[in-house]
């Protein structure tokens, strides 16, 4: 009995032991990656909408950043996943706001729901999408009156500004591999050589 118990507290204490351990050439570029990415997109904000648009960026994109520049490996950070997530929660979101207008609560419920079920069956599951279909309800008149051009721009837009920077940026070291496919793994390096 106790060895088993010596024996967890070892494993236990492996584990809080590497999952603390500070890698600062990780925290370097995922801060390189993830400031640059919603840079992009504050800066296209900035040159051509008003200070108070603010149209170009939503807050789900800061959640994919997390995903992408942070935990580059989790299936949930793919490009597929990225781009299919928040395309077709923008679809949902938009649809539902249009068919159920009058009632925030119900429209917004569905959005989410609806949109969950749907990157599960397309396989384009990405978390901070569901926030992409809420916003697309209770985002400010503005988003609201842009009614499905709101998939194009800001979602599918700064979707593929994110995407594009963490492929650049992502593939600055040997140690990260963005994405996590080995096709792409291979063309990339061959492209850097």
């Amino acid at each position: 009995m106790r060895k088993r118990i010596r024996r967890h507290l070892r494993t236990a204490k492996y584990i809080v032991y590497k999952e603390t351990l500070i890698d600062f050439k990780e925290h370097f570029w995922t801060f390189i990656g993830a400031f640059l990415g919603i840079a992009i997109m504050g800066l296209i904000n900035s040159k051509y909408f008003t200070a108070y648009d603010n149209l170009f960026i939503i807050g789900s994109f800061g959640a994919s950043s997390v995903l992408i520049y942070g935990i580059i490996n989790s299936p949930l950070a793919q490009p597929r996943n990225l781009i299919g997530g928040h395309v077709v929660c923008a679809l949902v979101g938009v649809t539902m706001h249009k068919l159920i207008p009058g009632e925030l609560w119900l429209s917004s419920a569905l959005s989410v729901a609806l949109s969950i079920v749907l990157m599960q069956v397309t396989k384009t599951l990405h978390p901070p999408g569901g926030a992409t279909a809420l916003i697309a309800n209770i985002g400010s008149p503005k988003i609201q009156s842009l009614g499905y051009l709101y998939v194009l721009s800001p979602v599918l837009t700064g979707a593929t500004i994110l995407l594009l920077v963490a492929i650049f940026v992502n593939n600055r070291t040997s140690h990260r591999s963005y994405p996590n496919n080995k096709k792409w793994y291979r063309i990339w390096h061959r492209y850097r050589r």
